[in-house]
């Protein structure tokens, strides 16, 4: 029988307990961080890549690999992260989490070897994304359980914060590494992550041990898979949603659609009358007895559903709007939109592990409601903005929202792992990291719906009439204007000349050179947008709000501090 000291570490690992947990942390916050920013890295470096295997993005029929490259990591990671961290509770977390990097780094190997082009090449990127993705849930899937393994229950806040915090930042540390890499070759933006991946795989081969309680019961298979199917129906449904069909401007009505959702709905129906009456359930619902841990999850569902759009959002208004308006080339715009939002990445990197230590000691319903109280009201003051604002008074608004979002997902993060007895470690860190990876997913369609709506309003009348008035033919005019408002927004998300784009070289040429400047200039573009781009994302930060302002409500009904007992091991 080996000793154990009080934090739960064997004393015969060859390193003293104090020194593993250090170790433990280091180790899954590279882990997190690598995970987290490919999740975020091809949003700027998409534009490089697809010039890279000669396939433009924006014709209709290449949009399911856009939004797929973009999109088929995140659901990946979503469907499985309550599975792999079940398979850690059951045949050890460390493992499971070794088995993720070995899979991550391979799966980034294969991507930079990419020999086809056209739509071949699109596949070829596309099936490795998804295998990129499992070895990014078994990552974030366990590392939280490693950690609360390793760490005293007075010391998981400051350690599941670091953790936590590393991997929501490195949803905005991809932003500016993509923009850095892809220009000088699309292949550094995967092959980056070969060398970090490796050593990454040696270290905690190397120094992590499985030190958890572990469980013997049978994987439910049934329930596995009415899960995963059922949640990727969904998320389909909502992708497929945001693009058009037929005549209208979304897709929520498509035949493909409705069947996603309504067959996605009723296979997780159908999970959740299984998981109450197999013996072994994978969704351990019994877990959400544990007031701590039910009004946590809730909290970061909510919390991801108001902050997951926001990215894109923001990209939009920065590469469509206000970038071009102070002079910056459209090619250049995705690389600056990166840099712009990183006062967000310093607010969550001051705030989270400093929130997290702080909750040890005081809990986490004071910094967690905080941090979305002040997250709703930088929403606020975003609303109050101009569409071209005085950059100081934006990164002020992003430095104190990601300090409120920093206060908040750390001590939250570290109040439920804390509320999970040991044995379930593993399964309801994965049921917390499905409902923030989904929310994620849900909150791109309905930022995009709300912005889309707004858009079809004013954008086309607006085209029509700006693009007759520089000489440009009333045929070719109108059905520009007709173009659906997400291609539009696509193209200034990748950093292309929308106008360039959508009204093509030829026609260009055949308009008064005076004309074709000013339509293909820095402020056409953005002049035409502004106004329609407003009254959208006034709705979407009304939503993030209202979002916000309710996570707060479930972080203040989370309870009194509460740490699950010990069991006997």
């Amino acid at each position: 029988m080996s000793i154990r000291s009080a934090s739960g570490v064997p004393a015969d690992l060859g390193e003293r307990p104090d020194r593993y947990k250090w170790v433990a942390l280091t180790n899954t916050t590279v882990g997190v961080l690598l995970a987290t920013i490919d999740s975020s890295i091809m949003l700027i470096a998409m534009p490089d890549i697809f010039r890279g295997i000669q396939l433009d993005p924006l014709l209709p029929e290449n949009s399911f690999y856009l939004l797929w490259m973009i999109l088929g990591y995140l659901v990946t990671s979503s469907v499985l992260v309550v599975s792999v961290g079940r398979l850690g509770d059951l045949f050890g977390r460390v493992r499971m989490y070794n088995l993720g990097f070995v899979i991550y780094t391979f799966a980034s190997f294969m991507l930079t070897i990419t020999w086809m082009s056209g739509h071949a090449a699109a596949i070829w990127l596309l099936a490795w994304r998804i295998v990129q993705g499992v070895g990014g849930a078994f990552l974030v899937g366990n590392a939280g359980a490693i950690l609360t393994d390793a760490f005293p229950a007075h010391q998981r806040g400051l350690a599941l914060g670091i953790n936590n915090v590393a991997g929501i930042s490195g949803t905005f540390i991809g932003l500016v590494l993509g923009g850095l890499l892809a220009p000088i070759s699309w292949r550094l933006v995967f092959l980056i992550s070969v060398p970090a991946g490796l050593f990454g795989a040696i270290w905690a081969y190397r120094r992590l041990r499985d030190i958890g309680a572990r469980s013997r019961e049978p994987i439910d298979w049934l329930g596995n898979v009415t899960f995963a199917v059922g949640l990727i129906l969904v998320m389909i449904g909502i992708t497929h949603g945001i693009q058009p069909y037929g005549t209208h401007t979304m897709g929520w009505g498509s035949p493909t659609v409705l069947g996603c959702l309504i067959g996605g709905v009723v296979l997780l129906l159908a999970f959740a009358v299984i998981e109450t009456r197999v013996r072994f359930p994978m969704f351990r619902l019994p877990l959400f007895r544990i007031r701590a841990f039910t009004f946590g999850t809730l909290s970061t569902f909510l919390s991801a559903l108001g902050r997951g759009g926001l990215m894109f959002m923001m990209i939009i208004w920065l590469q469509g709007i206000w970038l071009p308006l102070h002079g910056y080339g459209f090619e250049e715009t995705p690389l600056w939109a990166g840099i712009a939002m990183l006062p967000l990445t310093v607010g969550f990197l001051l705030a989270g592990p400093l929130s997290g230590a702080l909750s040890d000691r005081f809990g986490a319903r004071p910094f967690a409601t905080g941090g979305m109280l002040g997250a709703a009201a930088t929403f606020g003051l975003l609303e109050l903005l101009p569409i071209d604002f005085p950059y100081p008074a934006f990164a002020a608004i992003l430095l104190l929202n990601g300090l409120s979002m920093g206060c908040f997902a750390a001590p939250n993060r570290a109040a439920v792992m804390n509320s999970l007895p040991v044995r379930d470690r593993g399964a309801g860190g994965g049921m917390n990291s499905t409902f923030q990876n989904s929310a994620q997913v849900f909150s791109i369609g309905i930022f995009f719906t709300l912005m889309i709506t707004g858009l079809a309003a004013t954008l086309p009348g607006a085209l029509t009439s700006g693009l007759e008035a520089h000489h440009v033919p009333a045929a070719v005019a109108t059905q520009v204007a007709e173009s659906p408002p997400v291609s539009v927004l696509f193209a200034a998300f990748l950093g292309y000349n929308p106008i360039e784009h959508l009204v093509g070289a030829q026609v260009l040429a055949q308009v008064p050179p005076a004309d074709a400047a000013v339509l293909t200039g820095s402020t056409f573009f953005p002049g035409l947008i502004s106004a329609p781009f407003q009254a959208g994302l006034h709705v979407a930060f009304g939503f993030a709000i209202v979002a916000c302002l309710i996570a707060a409500a479930a972080s203040l009904s989370r309870g009194n501090r509460y740490v699950a007992e010990p069991e006997e091991r």
